[in-house]
């Protein structure tokens, strides 16, 4: 028995979201900010037209878990196989991806293992199978029935 897209789909966004509050774990327990925001700081420095925001820890956490519980709340639409959902899906997938990556390359660049580096690969490896989830169920709800 095959699984059907739409249940696979809602599997890999609880995936990726389950990632994400792992990853914001990773990160508030190993001082993210203390790297985040001189970083900041220092290209602020260099290129101060570029808007980036530095954060106090209260405040960044309180904006991740939002997203985390936003996110979450989602779930039921991504099991339903919501078309409209995918508009949100493509993005989440690409930016957790790209999240995910920068902590790997940063690390390595920084030759020493950085906050968020811990959970990086599953945020990775969830990312990719929502893409993938997300387009084979495009592919599928794209033929009529």
């Amino acid at each position: 028995m095959t699984p059907r897209p739409g249940r696979m789909w809602g599997w890999s966004w609880v995936a990726l979201t389950a990632s994400l509050a792992l990853h914001v774990l990773d990160e508030a327990t190993h001082d993210f900010l203390a790297v985040y925001n001189p970083a900041v700081d220092a290209i602020r420095a260099r290129l101060p037209f570029l808007p980036l925001p530095t954060f106090t820890f209260r405040v960044w956490l309180t904006l991740l878990v939002a997203a985390v519980l936003l996110l979450a709340g989602l779930t039921p639409l991504a099991f339903g196989g919501r078309p409209s959902l995918r508009y949100l899906a493509f993005p989440y997938a690409i930016l957790m991806f790209a999240n995910g990556s920068l902590h790997l390359l940063t690390s390595v660049y920084a030759r020493a293992p950085l906050p968020g580096l811990y959970s990086s690969p599953l945020l990775l490896a969830s990312s990719v199978w929502l893409f993938q989830t997300t387009r084979a169920s495009r592919t599928v709800s794209a033929v009529p029935r």
